[in-house]
């Protein structure tokens, strides 16, 4: 006897992307995710056509201010978000609260996805189920978040054979420049939407570069990423080898700024160091997702990748620490861990300098 279908209402990340990637299993409608189960009496009709209204999904770390900022810039905003609760701060700024995610699609022509990976972004447009046509036919898909190339060229494809239009629009920065609206946005997708699109994101991005066809934009990103991560993986590291031979730290930081290495970044991290303070700005979580993702990208491509295979080892360490919501500079703890393993091992003072 064939066990029921289980629900993914209340399952993790990596349950939901298990589950979502089970194409054999038959869902009943009670049992479907709640991001597709419609709720007919708010919204009147799935089929209803949409208005002028963006959409915007996914109100996390980047999320939320990036949603901020298209409000303020008089952007009519719908807005839906699996935990409700982080709605408020939009709602009071002047968006409107979508009950659910399959309203904001009946409402919306245009919907942004700020979305955490594949798994997540699946749930929402309810793909491999008969209402993921519904919700993206006659309507402009954006991704903002970053996730796999070879899963956005394969979203693109079942979008447009739904009859809808897909636009990848991965972006490079962290809360800080998107609370400011500083962002750095990649583009892929027909120019006649990156053109239409591009005045609309300006409220987030203060500059957005044309990338090509889907997936060159998010390839793009991932190369970025590859200079970030080894960067701040590299200054953690030059900090670790300061502290460790007694140098004044101020100075330290006084002479990487005023050097021709200094960036918006290193300033930012290295004043997270003197005051030791972990707060998420990028977090260790998202950052080994990322990693993970150009390394996985450049297995599949032949690519050699020995920095970043160190940086995904150090970063697994870093979460294991149990510091997964911390930013991404306390991967100078995984660094120190390794040290004290190895003066352990040696029998070395740990603190020797």
């Amino acid at each position: 006897m064939r066990a029921p279908a289980p629900s993914i209402a209340n399952q993790s990340e990596d349950d939901t992307s298990a589950f979502l990637n089970s194409r054999s299993i038959y869902i009943r409608y009670s049992e479907r995710p709640a991001a597709c189960r419609l709720d007919r009496d708010a919204i009147g009709s799935v089929d209803m056509p949409p208005d002028s209204s963006i959409g915007f999904i996914g109100l996390g770390t980047m999320g939320t201010p990036m949603a901020l900022n298209l409000v303020r810039a008089g952007t009519p905003l719908v807005v839906w978000n699996r935990t409700q609760s982080r709605c408020g701060p939009l709602e009071q700024a002047g968006a409107t609260v979508a009950s659910d995610a399959a309203a904001l699609f009946a409402r919306c022509g245009t919907v942004i996805l700020m979305l955490e990976n594949d798994a997540a972004t699946d749930a929402v447009l309810c793909r491999h189920h008969p209402e993921f046509a519904k919700r993206v036919a006659g309507r402009t898909i954006v991704s903002m978040g970053t996730v796999s190339a070879d899963y956005s060229k394969h979203l693109l494809d079942d979008i447009r054979t739904a009859g809808g239009r897909y636009v990848e629009a991965p972006v490079s920065g962290s809360r800080k420049p998107a609370e400011a609206g500083e962002l750095v946005g990649m583009l892929a997708g027909d120019p006649e939407d990156l053109k239409r699109l591009r005045p609309l994101l300006a409220a987030v991005c203060k500059e957005t570069f044309d990338c090509g066809a889907v997936p060159a934009a998010l390839r793009m990103k991932l190369a970025i990423n590859t200079f970030l991560i080894t960067m701040v993986t590299g200054l953690a590291e030059a900090a670790h080898f300061a502290m460790r031979h007694g140098l004044d730290m101020d100075r330290f930081a006084d002479i990487l700024n005023a050097g021709p290495m200094a960036s918006d970044v290193s300033r930012v991290k290295i004043g997270k160091l003197a005051h030791h303070d972990f707060s998420r700005q990028a977090g260790i979580s998202d950052v080994l997702k990322n990693n993970r993702l150009v390394v996985e990208a450049a297995r599949n491509a032949g690519i050699a990748s020995p920095l970043m295979d160190t940086c995904l080892s150090l970063y697994s360490e870093t979460e294991g620490l149990g510091l997964a919501e911390d930013d991404m500079i306390s991967v100078i703890h995984a660094i120190e861990a390794r040290t004290e393993h190895t003066s352990v091992r040696r029998g070395v003072p740990p603190h020797d300098g």
